[in-house]
């Protein structure tokens, strides 16, 4: 090929050196504007990066959150039952509680009615049938958990005894016994239905 076919900036017409400039002078401005769009991008690129950071962050907190809120709504839930079932086997064990101490006094009325002395036939057959009766009453009290506390003579004891009167000790081994028993105590199982009324040497 001849130098003909590649003319020198010689050869050139104004024209087509001015066309020439002026497309070096865009390629220029091109890549000075893609420089300048390089920051720019990667300063969006930065900006969003932040943005999902903070929402990765937003959304893990509000997922301890719930959590939380799931694993106390849960304990809540397991005491709850816990507390029903605790509840309905005290519902059970003691169902008889309520009526046994509605019984009591009755008791206490039929043991009063034996202390007066039977003067006839009449009156000792009345205090014989009295007998009876006080003495299905307190087996059908047995039979139902409910049994006499043990009272006199014994060590007095807050939970089962109520001292009502305190007299002098004639020794030290009555001290703090029960020396005599005013009104019958009972337990209901393992519960004290009513405590025994007491006087008690100090």
């Amino acid at each position: 090929m001849s130098k003909e076919e590649f003319p020198s900036e010689k050869d050139l017409t104004q024209e087509e050196k001015d066309d020439k400039l002026k497309k070096a002078e865009a390629k220029d401005t091109e890549e000075a504007a893609d420089k300048a769009a390089e920051p720019k991008a990667e300063s969006k690129e930065s900006s969003e990066l932040e943005s999902l950071k903070k929402q990765v962050a937003d959304l893990t907190a509000k997922n301890k959150e719930l959590e939380d809120k799931y694993f106390r709504s849960e304990a809540e839930i397991q005491n709850a039952q816990r507390r029903y079932s605790k509840e309905r086997a005290n519902l059970v064990k003691y169902e008889s509680q309520r009526l046994g101490k509605d019984i009591l006094p009755s008791v206490d009325n039929l043991e009063r009615a034996l202390q007066v002395k039977a003067d006839d036939e009449v009156s000792s057959q009345l205090k014989k049938g009295i007998e009876m009766t006080l003495e299905g009453l307190v087996r059908a009290l047995k039979d139902n958990g409910i049994e006499e506390i043990k009272a006199d003579g014994e060590k007095f004891d807050p939970t089962l005894h109520q001292a009502v009167q305190s007299v002098p000790a004639e020794n030290d081994d009555q001290k703090d016994h029960v020396v005599q028993v005013l009104q019958k105590g009972y337990v209901y199982k393992d519960r004290t239905l009513r405590p025994a009324m007491v006087v008690v040497a100090q």
